[in-house]
């Protein structure tokens, strides 16, 4: 193995945190990664790391080469960026990672025609609700409902978010239908919670049409951390429930529910849904997936029709 492939094998170590979990992104041994390791400060002459037990710190000559590794590393995307762009046919492996609910309905599509379209591409998808740290996790690209926030990644946006209240037919049956924001936040609700964040507060308009909102904190016994489960138990009747419109995959009638306060206007939370990239230099093959998602959304988005065929 040459020196480049050590550099990078130890700056996946000191990214990950430890030998375990980068060994994972390789699928190596701990044993053949940590021998890969002790062959490059060989190699090099001088000590990267003080291991101990259980953990490990950077000696300075590691501080200083784990500093050349990260550029080392840059400029070995960069190449693999033109070399992309000089392929007729996309290749290479691509390495996604998505919210559960939106994998499942908005991307695995795009991933079937893509993968059968471009049969030279392998797709390795990370589906989780929680943010990975996609550049210790050599991810390529993200998609993230959230806050555009300052960081060393570069966004795109795919689509604006529509946050609504939902409950169902026979929970309107039981508690009536609230007519007021503080008539819905006396009632129970259905949580949404992934450790990253919890939905616990509503921001909506005062009065119909009016441009002033006020938050309210939501009350409920029930927090979950999976958005199917979620619509689920506010279909059993557990309580209402605050959430993204694309997370349906259905008419709210056709799943037995009904929107709460539709002519108030609900906050986005300053969110929207992002394609995210480590680099600002991605891929072809990282562009060419987004663009065939963004076709698959639609402008507007495709999950709108959800509110337009519901009485």
């Amino acid at each position: 193995m040459s020196n480049t492939n050590q550099l990078m094998l130890f700056l996946d170590v000191v990214q990950q945190g430890s030998f375990t979990k980068a060994a994972a992104l390789h699928n190596m041994d701990n044993s053949a990664l940590s021998k890969q390791v002790k062959k490059l400060e060989r190699d090099l002459g001088v000590q990267l790391l003080n291991r101990s037990t259980r953990s490990f710190s950077l000696t300075t000559a590691g501080e200083e080469i784990l500093e050349q590794a990260i550029k080392l590393k840059d400029t070995i995307n960069h190449i693999q960026f033109i070399a992309d762009s000089y392929q007729s046919e996309p290749k290479g492996v691509l390495r996604i990672t998505s919210p559960i609910y939106f994998g499942h309905g908005y991307l695995q599509p795009v991933i079937s025609k893509f993968m059968k379209t471009y049969p030279d591409v392998q797709i390795v998808h990370v589906l989780s609700d929680k943010k990975n740290d996609i550049i210790s996790e050599n991810i390529d690209l993200a998609f993230r409902l959230s806050k555009l926030e300052d960081s060393n990644l570069i966004a795109k946006k795919i689509a604006d978010t529509n946050f609504i209240l939902i409950a169902s037919n026979d929970f309107i049956k039981e508690h009536g239908r609230p007519t007021t924001p503080q008539d819905l936040i006396a009632l129970p609700s259905v949580l949404y919670t992934n450790g990253d964040m919890t939905i616990d507060q509503l921001t909506i308009s005062n009065t119909v049409g009016s441009p002033d909102k006020t938050t309210y904190k939501m009350k409920g016994n029930y927090k979950v951390s999976d958005v199917r489960t979620t619509i689920s138990a506010v279909r059993d009747g557990l309580g209402y429930a605050l959430i993204e419109l694309s997370n349906l995959h259905r008419p709210l009638d056709e799943l037995g529910l009904t929107l709460l306060l539709p002519e108030h206007e609900v906050s986005t939370r300053d969110t929207a849904i992002y394609a995210v990239y480590p680099h600002r230099k991605h891929t072809k093959l990282a562009k060419l997936f987004v663009d065939e998602v963004q076709a698959y959304i639609g402008t507007p988005p495709r999950w709108l029709v959800y509110l337009s065929e519901t009485n």
